[in-house]
């Protein structure tokens, strides 16, 4: 809206100084260097030290198109700082915009963000009700209040927009300084100066100064550089970043940025199990295995497991939640306690805090490897090897593991398929009278519960050690047909993840595979074999081999 654009770069360069933005500025002055001054407004990625608070954000206030009364005076024009409550500054590292608007009846807050935790829109009755809502998305204490007031009463609904983009700005003197005879540049000096910002929408915020070698600096060298800045700042803030259109195919050039595909020594084939309770740890160390994966609902059974591991000098990773949402941390602290020989990881902000805490993790499915751009990008996030995505079909995994170093790769052949998984915990809401997992008596430690469908299957519901649930498909998924095909690709790394087996099925279903990964059995035999000794069948799922549709004809 060429208009509002118009309204708006008024707005934000007017001459009344109770709208100003504060600039904090960097003085560098040494005899023998060029001078150089950097002028910044900060935005919330990067916090700095502003009235007691850490953090700054652009907050622009709009007030209810009337005039108001505050302390017993009437105003109709710019607000006094003392009139409102002022907003809040976020101190957590998100890219927001905002807009407040005024509808005619009330308000309305709208947030745009990079952060889904933050709704887009709410109607409030009065602009103290979109603050307090404002404080609340923020998690803000009034102790981490900043007050930067900017309000306007227009004779129009208001529509002004801020944005917490820091800008930084540096310019620097033509001429190396020189040594003063009679009057060396002070800070008193640099402040006086800068804080001469004219008509600008700017005032000075904070100043920092290095002075060395009693340097002169013309009063009007310093003119120059300050008008420079201001007219850097205007233009910074009233541009978006310039974003371009590739002209070429993207894609093309970002694999060409990849390393070749490279032949690797033959190693042995590996078989990793993931169990889901003690009992399945114990029958998977009795078989003889020793590469094992760990997936509870219950947080504290993971140091017996780490124990038992490391007794039977057996490798144990164990899975991190699905979800992690804000202020959720402390579940990967405690799970870091117990040692593990490393992480299952399932989303960022888990592989994030294995990379900060220098623990080996292992990309789980949920990070969604379909491609080899993915799986390089995971790579040098550290990660130790990828678990291929559950989303590919049969061509598409074998193309994945022909665009990729086979060694980067570990494919899940056997599995129940997860079909949802939910914050909503049925375990507390239908067999607890408690309310949460702090009162709920954990249910889920001693019941079983599956959710019977429309023809009759039955799939299991988990819990996770965050009392979320998942929802598991009753059939097994094999993918023993494809094996083949993936070893003679050079993939040696194979997962089993075990549900609700018995001992005894969890027996049966290792040698399966044992016998099929040393090349003592077909594909299709273990599949018969699997489909003879599962009640409900077993399933291709995702991997059945494409079918010729004219071959009935």
């Amino acid at each position: 809206d060429p208009q509002l654009n118009s309204r708006l770069r008024k707005t934000f360069t007017g001459a009344d100084p109770l709208r100003r933005l504060p600039v904090d500025f960097e003085v560098r002055a040494v005899v023998g260097e060029p001078l150089s001054i950097v002028a910044r407004i900060a935005g919330n990625d990067e916090p700095r030290r502003h009235g007691g608070a850490e953090g700054a954000i652009r907050v622009i206030q709009v007030i209810r198109n009337r005039a108001v009364t505050v302390g017993g005076e009437e105003h109709s024009g710019w607000l006094p700082e003392n009139a409102a409550k002022p907003l809040p500054t976020p101190v957590r590292q998100v890219l927001m915009n905002f807009e407040v608007q005024f509808d005619g009846s009330g308000y309305l807050l709208c947030l745009e963000s990079e952060d889904s935790s933050i709704r887009g829109d709410t109607w409030h009755q009065s602009l103290a009700h979109a603050v307090n809502q404002a404080a609340e998305w923020f998690d803000i204490t009034a102790d981490e209040w900043k007050v930067s007031e900017e309000a306007q009463i227009t004779s129009v609904p208001p529509c002004l927009r801020g944005s917490s983009l820091s800008i930084s700005v540096i310019v620097t003197s033509d001429q190396p300084l020189e040594a003063a005879r009679k009057h060396p540049l002070t800070e008193e000096i640099l402040r006086e100066q800068l804080s001469r910002l004219g008509a600008s929408p700017y005032e000075l915020g904070q100043l920092r100064a290095e002075i060395s070698g009693g340097p002169m600096v013309p009063l009007s060298v310093l003119s120059k550089l300050r008008q420079g800045l201001i007219e850097e700042l205007l233009v910074r803030s009233g541009d978006p970043p310039v974003r371009r259109i590739s002209s070429e195919p993207v894609l093309t050039a970002l694999r060409q940025t990849l390393p070749p595909r490279e032949e690797q020594a033959q190693e042995p084939v590996r078989l990793a199990l993931l169990c889901r309770s003690i009992k399945q740890i114990d029958t998977a160390l009795s078989a003889g295995e020793r590469n094992l994966l760990a997936d509870f609902q219950e947080i504290k059974e993971y140091s017996y497991a780490i124990d038992m591991a490391r007794q039977a000098k057996a490798r144990l990773l164990i899975a991190t939640p699905r979800i992690q949402k804000p202020g959720e941390m402390g579940i990967f602290r405690v799970m870091a306690k117990t040692q593990p020989d490393g992480f299952l990881v399932r989303n960022l902000a888990g592989m994030a805090f294995c990379a900060e805490e220098q623990i080996p993790f292992v990309a789980d499915y949920s990070l969604n490897v379909t491609n080899e751009l993915t799986a390089q990008f995971l790579m040098d996030q550290g990660a130790s090897w990828l678990t291929a995505s559950y989303d590919l079909n049969r061509d598409q995994l074998l193309q994945l593991v022909e665009s990729v170093p086979p060694q980067w790769l570990e494919v899940v052949i056997h599995q129940h398929m997860p079909m949802f998984h939910m914050e909503h915990c049925v375990f507390c809401a239908v067999l607890s009278p408690g309310t949460n997992k702090t009162n709920c008596g954990r249910p889920c430690d001693v019941h079983q519960v599956e959710l019977r469908d429309r023809v009759g299957m039955e799939h299991p519901l988990k819990a996770d050690v965050g009392c979320r649930n998942t929802l598991y498909n009753a059939t097994p998924q094999s993918s023993a047909e494809v094996v083949a095909d993936l070893i003679r690709r050079g993939i040696r790394q194979f997962r089993i993840e075990f549900l609700n087996d018995s001992p005894s099925e969890m027996r049966q279903v290792i040698r399966c595979y044992r016998d099929l990964l040393a090349g003592k059995t077909s594909g299709s035999e273990v599949w018969v074999t699997l489909e003879a000794m599962n009640r409900v069948g077993v399933t291709r799922g995702t991997l059945e081999e494409r079918r010729n549709p004219l071959a009935i004809l």
